[in-house]
């Protein structure tokens, strides 16, 4: 088990100023986590930081709240693209699915997955939102837009993961979708739960504690 290549190493602060970026991207290449996620704005500075490292560039789109245009979600995720992101996070419209506008949210994921082609999109549904219904929607929605993964939360509501709503999310992508946990997770020990039940990747800002923390017991 390499936990470290599960981990999206994740400063999405409003306040991170250009030297916690460049921290959080030392600090990605020192454990050689699989990425560094960051606000759109960031993906330049990360990606220089970066340089010839193995660590990708991850960055979010129509964050936190997934209440605006497709057309602005597109831009930005294709801005940051060309930028250096290797990966797009983007917010799901949680409104329109309450809504029960399947067809509103079903385009809005499948035309910035069809703007950005191979690179990999998950799909943020915000579960502290939605009932186990709303998550089972959401989830066939995002297999209908050809999403490679549902991702559990922002970290900026209510509450962030649980295995609750993971087993849910796995139950109902099976094998046709990877699940990304995020908000919340602070040890490797909760880590490594979520990846036993189906979890492929993990969004903390706690990584470096999770390595230190599994490296100084050995039962983890």
């Amino acid at each position: 088990m390499e936990l470290n290549k599960y981990i999206d190493h994740t400063l999405l602060s409003p306040s991170a100023t250009e030297s916690d970026i460049l921290r959080l991207c030392e600090e990605a290449m020192k454990y050689n986590f699989y990425s560094v996620c960051v606000n759109s704005c960031y993906v330049p500075i990360a990606k220089q930081a970066l340089g010839r490292s193995e660590v990708k560039v991850c960055t979010v789109v129509g964050f936190p709240l997934g209440a605006m245009s497709t057309e602005a979600k597109i831009f930005e995720a294709k801005k940051a693209i060309e930028q250096g992101a290797s990966e797009i996070d983007m917010v799901m419209n949680i409104g329109r699915l309450k809504s029960k506008n399947y067809v509103a949210v079903l385009k809005d994921i499948s035309d910035v997955k069809r703007a950005i082609g191979l690179i990999p999109l998950k799909v943020i549904l915000e579960i502290s939102e939605l009932s186990k219904n709303e998550i089972v929607k959401a989830c066939e929605i995002c297999i209908d837009a050809k999403a490679d993964f549902v991702k559990t939360s922002t970290g900026f509501s209510k509450s962030g993961a649980t295995l609750t709503a993971v087993k849910i999310m796995k139950k109902t992508v099976k094998d046709q979708l990877k699940i990304k946990a995020s908000g919340g997770i602070r040890d490797a020990e909760t880590a490594l739960k979520y990846i036993e039940v189906g979890v492929h990747r993990i969004g903390a800002s706690s990584g470096v504690a999770m390595m230190n923390n599994q490296t100084s017991n050995s039962t983890y």
